[in-house]
């Protein structure tokens, strides 16, 4: 029953198994390497992130988000 599977599928599983396993691993290291001495209370300026054209980045939404709701308010007190 199991000699007929198909030894270019165990290959392609277990491949994938051992590509999910590495991308596991290196996560959970990554996670628990510390940061390197003087980076642990770095603080981002709001212009030099705005600079950035990388949108995609979590930082650069939050500062568009705080933009946008200044914008907002000052457009409200204008009214």
């Amino acid at each position: 029953m199991f000699l007929n599977i198909n030894p270019y599928l165990i290959i392609a599983i277990a491949l994938i198994a051992l590509i999910a396993i590495i991308f596991i691993v290196s996560f959970i290291i990554n996670r628990r390497t510390p940061l390197p001495k003087g980076c642990e209370n770095i603080k981002i300026e709001e212009q030099t992130c705005l600079a950035c054209s990388n949108t995609d980045c979590k930082i650069h939404q939050e500062f568009d988000l705080k933009q946008i709701e200044k914008e907002l308010k000052e457009e409200s007190k204008d009214k």
